[in-house]
Parts: C-alpha cells; structure tokens; sequence
C-alpha cells in the first residue's frame, strides 16, 4: 500500500515524467522479467524505476550488485530506492544520457534493457533522446524490453513506437496480455543477440 501512494504522489506531482497511477504489479513484472539471466558481464539496465515494482523482482535475480543498474529521474524517489535496495546501483539520471551513465559505470556490457518509461505519454524530442539512447544499447547486442497498456495499444504514438522499433530490429514478441495489472498491459521485447 505504500508503494502505492508514492506512486500516486509521484504521478500527481508529475504525471508526464510518471505516465501511470499505480506501479506495475507481479504479474506483468513476471512478463517483462521472463527468461532474463544476469551476471557481472552481462548486466541488466533498467530505466524508469519508479518505486521499484519491477525492481524487487530484479533483485531475486541478479547474482550480484554489480549485475544491475537502476537509471531514476525523480531524485526523492531515488532516495527511497536506495533505502529499499541497498543492495543494487540505483542512480538518479535522466535516461537520454544512459549510455554515458552507464560507461561511467564501470558496470559489465547491457545484456537485457529493461525500459518502463511511458513513451506514448512523453514528449517527442524526449522519447526521441531515449530512443537514441537504447539505439547505442542495442547496436553492441542487446535485449529490449518494455510494455504498452492496452488501451493505448493502437493509439498513433504506441503504433509509431511499435513501427519504428520492429525497422530497426525486427517484429517484436509479444506477451499474452497481463490482465492483473492497472491497467492490464502487454510486454514487448526486441533482440540484437
């Protein structure tokens, strides 16, 4: 419950940079999270940790600390992450400069790129910025993955994400729809390996 109403805090403090009203439940971080094995070489990148709903899923799955890194722009939301997750590299850092955050790093290569941003909410120039971002992730072979709610799967912007990506690196895999989670979502993930 209070995770929740950080959320909704967060959300209504920001609803652009947040782009829902509840965290994503176990079920759909169970779909973004299927089949993902890091390690100190191969790590995860994460981007948009919001309250953690996923990353609490994350951190049953990394063999290490240095197997993550946690990318967070609201820094009071950092905060509290690192308070939950001591035990994992969350940073505050605007995800248009992942690349860089992640060299800084010193962190093993991006084998699976977690990404919860609502880029059908986000401005385009921003989206576009991130988009460049994971663009650098997935020339040196990666594994992308994000999720779309369902009722804005056939909105313009969903569909001009969708399209874009599956030019660059080919038709996606699609999840069953996760119908426990506000609001029931699909989970996307593109491969260069």
């Amino acid at each position: 419950m209070k995770e929740k109403v950080k959320f909704l805090q967060a959300f209504l403090k920001n609803p652009l940079k947040v782009g829902a009203i509840m965290p994503s439940s176990p079920d759909l971080a169970a779909q973004m999270l299927a089949g993902i094995v890091p390690d100190d070489h191969h790590i995860v990148l994460e981007l948009g940790v919001g309250t953690g709903a996923i990353t609490k899923f994350l951190r049953d799955m990394i063999p290490s600390k240095d197997s993550y890194l946690g990318l967070e722009l609201d820094a009071n939301l950092v905060k509290e992450l690192n308070r939950t997750f001591p035990d994992m590299h969350i940073v505050q850092g605007n995800a248009a400069e992942a690349y860089k955050i992640h060299a800084e790093s010193g962190l093993g290569k991006v084998r699976y790129l977690v990404c919860c941003l609502p880029f059908v909410s986000l401005p385009k120039e921003v989206s576009e910025s991130v988009l460049a971002e994971i663009e650098k992730f997935m020339d040196e072979g990666c594994e992308l993955r994000i999720f779309q709610y369902a009722h804005g799967y056939f909105l313009p912007p969903a569909v001009r994400l969708r399209d874009m990506l599956k030019k660059r690196y080919g038709h996606e895999h699609r999840s069953p729809l996760v119908m426990n989670n506000v609001p029931p979502a699909f989970t996307l993930t593109w491969s260069t390996l």
